[in-house]
């Protein structure tokens, strides 16, 4: 586990699909706005949730987040698109509704920044959201993300187009926070 203060990253279990599945996905108007695809009605039982524990990959990792105080279940994470040859990734990260608000993205960014920097040795971080979503984008200019560019009326969200935005990240130019409990 990559541990912080206020939460961790840790690998899914199977017993997190559920509650990772009722939270997040089956909250329509929140996943809409998260994935690029439309949502479609998925029952975790079937196998299919974008939840479920995965095998590990060259170039994506899944985490499970818990809060640090409790070993409570927060929400999911990942590092994701990563290109061995540039060195590059890209990060994700969506917290149950319970969990929102209280810090925990800002430093959950900051662990997908140490390990991407310091586990996997990458050189560059991005990620892409909605270019009203300042949470994300508080917590990643928090961690040193400058905003790079807009794509504009990019994202078909709800009925409409709306604007992304791309922050991206060098390693030399990361804010590290307190480094990760062992």
């Amino acid at each position: 586990m990559i541990q912080g203060t206020l939460a961790g990253l840790r690998a899914r279990h199977a017993d997190d699909v559920a509650v990772l599945h009722a939270g997040l996905y089956e909250d329509v108007a929140t996943r809409s706005r998260a994935e690029a695809g439309p949502w479609r009605p998925i029952s975790p039982s079937t196998g299919h949730s974008p939840y479920e524990p995965c095998a590990p990959s060259e170039t994506t990792s899944f985490f499970s987040v818990v809060e640090t105080a409790t070993g409570a279940l927060a929400g999911d994470a990942a590092l994701w698109g990563i290109d061995l040859h540039n060195r590059g990734g890209h990060l994700g990260i969506s917290l149950l509704p319970g969990s929102r608000g209280r810090g925990l993205g800002a430093e959950v960014v900051q662990l997908l920044c140490h390990y991407g920097f310091t586990v996997r040795g990458l050189h560059r971080l991005q990620l892409e959201t909605l270019a009203d979503n300042a949470a994300m984008i508080g917590a990643a200019t928090r961690a040193g993300f400058t905003l790079e560019g807009t794509l504009r009326r990019s994202a078909w969200v709800a009925g409409a187009f709306v604007d992304e935005v791309i922050l991206g990240l060098p390693v030399e130019e990361w804010k590290r926070g307190p480094e990760p409990r062992r």
